[in-house]
């Protein structure tokens, strides 16, 4: 496995002593397996005991791991085919967001999701996943294709934020993401939306607006990143590490908040250790609920969906809240 963080560091001291005892083995000849044996159990328990303790900030640290699935790996490895579309029919093409037709397990479906880049070229084609106003104004669009043809949507999430250039302000940012929120909120078709890596504000929710709404097991989901919360709160990002406890931004303390509807396990490790492994997991959960969502009635679908994001947020006090008296500006 490859190890890229601090807290992975006791995996990298065990996994240095595999190698040397296996460069060992191979130069001596003599037979080390039942040494081996035993530091790949110790291995295998330490690397399931770090990743099922995780902090906040451990796990936005693993949502932004660089080899990473993205939608278009996603898609290469859950579809039999995918044709994908472009354009917003009013400004441009956004490649920070991606969609087309994609067939999976013998349905068609319209998928649309969020799309980084491996390298630096590749990151700023795709303006590091961050959509203009015509991403989600295409993203629309396909949307309202899919509804046309009576096919279920499925939205792959993965971004640290809407573009917030000023040319994106003027082009109208603000409203391409309402109108999403708004038109995905009534759309006749069955919508799932998984969040694959980050999920951060209007960004996520311009294509976040589901039947179903999953978040892989370490990703998250906030209206702010850390370190932009830090910056807020602490006029530094050295705090981002608190900020992402306090923000409760983890698939956890989101499903425990009923935000999402539920958490996809990925392999130990993050889903970069076995990219194969989490497409057959995702692609059977896709399954899973486009079957149970087909025959559904679609005003009571809709319904359903809109009942669900307006109960979110609502806030009901047991106590009445005592408030201060207002300080005597006498002299002011």
């Amino acid at each position: 496995m490859k190890i890229t963080f601090d807290f992975e560091k006791p995996l990298a001291d065990l996994q240095q002593q595999i190698d040397k005892i296996e460069q060992v083995e191979e130069k001596t000849k003599v037979d080390m397996s039942a040494t081996l044996n035993e530091l790949q159990e110790k291995f295998d328990a330490v690397k399931k005991q770090v990743y099922t303790n995780l902090s906040g900030w451990q796990k936005v640290q693993i949502s932004r791991h660089p080899d990473r699935p993205y939608t278009l790996q996603y898609i290469e490895l859950m579809c039999d085919d995918f044709i994908e579309l472009h354009g917003d029919r009013t400004f441009g093409d956004d490649k920070a967001i991606i969609g087309g037709w994609g067939s999976i397990g013998g349905q068609t479906a319209m998928f649309i999701g969020h799309q980084k880049g491996r390298n630096t070229k590749d990151r700023q084609y795709r303006n590091f996943g961050m959509a203009n106003p015509e991403g989600y104004r295409k993203a629309l669009r396909l949307m309202k294709m899919a509804e046309k043809f009576g096919k279920p949507v499925i939205t792959l999430i993965d971004t640290p934020g809407a573009f917030p250039g000023l040319e994106a302000e003027e082009r109208g940012q603000g409203e391409a993401i309402a109108r999403n929120i708004m038109e995905m909120s009534v759309l006749n078709v069955p919508v799932i939306c998984v969040i694959i890596g980050e999920g951060a504000s209007g960004g996520a929710i311009g294509i976040g607006i589901g039947d179903k709404v999953y978040m892989l097991e370490h990703t998250w989901y906030s209206v702010i990143s850390p370190e932009s919360c830090s910056s807020i709160l602490w006029r530094t990002w050295d705090y981002k590490e608190r900020a992402a406890e306090v923000l409760k931004l983890t698939s956890t303390e989101m499903f425990k908040n009923k935000l999402i509807d539920g958490i996809i396990k990925e392999p130990i490790g993050g889903a970069h250790q076995d990219p194969v492994a989490m497409a057959v997991i995702l692609k059977k959960q896709l399954l899973k609920d486009l079957k149970g969502l087909k025959d559904r009635n679609v005003e009571e679908l809709v319904n359903e969906r809109i009942e669900k994001f307006c109960a979110m947020g609502v806030v009901i006090e047991d106590e009445p809240v005592v408030v201060a008296p207002a300080p005597n500006n006498e002299g002011v």
